[in-house]
C-alpha cells in the first residue's frame, strides 16, 4: 500500500479509503463474519483510513463501526460527516451538536479525525443544497464545525464538494476547511480540468486546482460512479449524484472508455477488471490524496487491492482516454 499526505494536516492517508457507505453496501447489508473480515482485510492489507456518515443505512455503518473498531488493535482514521437539515438553517449549530453526538455514540468513540460537512453546495438553499453564505456566515457551518474542532470532538473539518462548482470552489478557497471530497472518476474528470472543457455531464471544473493552491486535502468519491465504472450489473442501489446525467448516459460512456481501451466479452480491459481499470485511472492523479472505494462482496476488496498493487494507470492510457 502506498500513501500521501492529507493536505496541510499531517496525516498520511492510504492511496484506496473504505468507504462505508449506501452503495456498495458491504458493512450495512452484510453478515457480521463477512463485515468483520472485510475490515480487517483491508487494514491488515495496509488501508488505514475508513469513511462512514450517519445517513448510510440510516446509522447502520456508524453503529457497525462501533463494535467492529474496538476488535482492532491498530485504529484506523476514521471520518464521519453531518446533514443539514434545510428547514432549519437558523439553528446549524445545533444541529451539528445533535448529529455529532449520535455519530459518536453509534461508533462507539470520545471523537473523530475529520468530520465533514455533507450536504450539496448550490448558490441557493434547497432540498438537501445549502448556500454559501449558510456556510461562511457567522454561527453558519464553518464556525459549527470549527467548535467541534475546538471541543475535541474532530480534529480536522471538511466538506463534501457537490453542487455547483462555482460555489464549492468559493468554500475550498475560504480556508475554513482542511479537507474536500471530490467527484472525480474517468467517466468525467472535470474536476481536474479548467472552465471551457467539453466533459459531459455535471460541471466540477477547477475544484482540484483551488484545492492544491489553498493545502485542502483531496478524497476522490464516486470513483466508479455508483457501480457503473465497476460492473455492467445493475444491482438497484446505484444514486446519481449530480445534474445533467442520468444511468443510462453513465453507462454509454462507461462503454465507450473502455470500448477505447480494448475492453473484451468479459469485462476485461489490458489494464484489469473494469473496476481496477477505473481505479487506477484515479490513482494516477497525484493531486489526490486518496480514492474511497466501496464494496458490496469480500471479492471486491481482492479487486481493489489488487489494483492498488498495480498502480496508476500507464500514460498511454490515459492519453488514449483524453482523445476520447
Amino acid at each position: 500500500m502506498k500513501y500521501r499526505n492529507f493536505g496541510k494536516t499531517g496525516l498520511k492517508i492510504s492511496e484506496v479509503v473504505f468507504g462505508a457507505g449506501f452503495v456498495g453496501g458491504i458493512l450495512i447489508d452484510a453478515d457480521d463474519d463477512t463485515r468483520r473480515q472485510a475490515l480487517r482485510t483491508a487494514l491488515d492489507a495496509g488501508v488505514n483510513w475508513i469513511d462512514t456518515a450517519p445517513m448510510y443505512g440510516n446509522g447502520k455503518s456508524e453503529e457497525a463501526l462501533g463494535w467492529l473498531l474496538p476488535e482492532i488493535d491498530d485504529q484506523p482514521t476514521l471520518s464521519t460527516k453531518v446533514s443539514l437539515q434545510t428547514d432549519n438553517l437558523d439553528d446549524i449549530q445545533g444541529q451539528v451538536e445533535a448529529s455529532m453526538a449520535q455519530s459518536l455514540g453509534r461508533l462507539n468513540r470520545s471523537s473523530v479525525d475529520v468530520l465533514q460537512l455533507h450536504n450539496p453546495i448550490q448558490p441557493d438553499a434547497s432540498d438537501r443544497a445549502v448556500s454559501v453564505d449558510d456556510i461562511l456566515r457567522k454561527d453558519g457551518a464553518a464556525d459549527a464545525l470549527q467548535r467541534m474542532k475546538d471541543q475535541g470532538l474532530t480534529k480536522h473539518i471538511g466538506i463534501t464538494a457537490l453542487g455547483d462548482h462555482t460555489s464549492c470552489r468559493k468554500i475550498i478557497t475560504s480556508d475554513r476547511f482542511a479537507s474536500a471530497q471530490v467527484y472525480y472518476n474517468m467517466i468525467n474528470p472535470s474536476a481536474a480540468l479548467q472552465p471551457g472543457h467539453d466533459v459531459p455531464g455535471h460541471d466540477f471544473s477547477g475544484i482540484i486546482d483551488d484545492c492544491v493552491a489553498h493545502g485542502v486535502a483531496i478524497m476522490a468519491i464516486r470513483i466508479f460512479a455508483a457501480g457503473v465504472l465497476a460492473t455492467d450489473i445493475r444491482h438497484g442501489r446505484e444514486i446519481v449524484v449530480t445534474e445533467n446525467s442520468e444511468i443510462a448516459d453513465e453507462e454509454a460512456r462507461a462503454h465507450a472508455a473502455f470500448a477505447r481501451l480494448g475492453n473484451n466479452d468479459d469485462g476485461v480491459t489490458p489494464y484489469g477488471t473494469w473496476a481496477q481499470t477505473a481505479l487506477r485511472y484515479v490513482l494516477a492523479n497525484e493531486d489526490l490524496s486518496g480514492a474511497v472505494f466501496g464494496l458490496a462482496e469480500l471479492s471486491h476488496l481482492d479487486e481493489i487491492l489488487a489494483a492498488a498493487e498495480l498502480g496508476p494507470l500507464p500514460d498511454d492510457a490515459l492519453n488514449n482516454l483524453r482523445k476520447l
